[in-house]
């Protein structure tokens, strides 16, 4: 069974917030867990990407307020997994900054296809090749990355065009 592919139209109208779990071994190889908070807008798959030693509703909070400020265009739902870092105090906040929060179904990760999808991108793309030294590093690579994703990355879903591309053409 295939899933309906949908697209929304406008920038901000839809993004999709979710958190992809990592775990990286020190130079002692001790296990470090790190939380890839990722946003993705659904009509011009451009993310906003951040780095956190947890994840819980704090986290949460600061993250969209940080693609709040990151995105170029005015946001208008925010669609997440039922996930413990994205309940109330999350919902509120995302409320009091003017948005709607939805939330998914339980168990049907497909719905937020788009997000889940870019995850396997950032393994396949941007982790495989990754050395972890340390958090600073990090960052600074996943900042390289999200650029390079946006700005530069063809997309076969947008016939080889770019994020910004796309929103380019959108706004016009």
């Amino acid at each position: 069974m295939h899933s309906i592919r949908y697209e929304k139209e406008t920038p901000g109208h839809h993004v999709q917030v979710d958190v992809k779990f990592l775990i990286f071994h020190d130079a002692n190889g001790q296990k470090i867990k790190r939380f890839q908070y990722t946003a993705i807008d659904d009509a011009t798959r451009i993310r906003a990407l951040k780095i956190y030693e947890k994840h819980n509703q704090l986290r949460s909070i600061d993250f969209i307020n940080y693609v709040v400020d990151k995105f170029p265009f005015r946001i208008n739902t925010i669609q997440t997994d039922n996930g413990h870092e994205f309940q109330s105090k999350f919902h509120w906040h995302v409320q009091d900054l003017g948005m709607r929060h939805r939330f998914i179904k339980v168990g049907t990760p497909q719905l937020n296809g788009k997000v889940e999808r870019s995850h396997l991108t950032d393994k396949k793309e941007f982790y495989q090749l990754l050395s972890y030294t340390d958090d600073v590093d990090l960052n600074q690579n996943l900042e390289q990355w999200e650029n390079f994703y946006n700005f530069n990355r063809p997309h076969g879903s947008f016939k080889g065009k770019t994020p910004y591309e796309i929103l380019k053409s959108k706004l016009k």
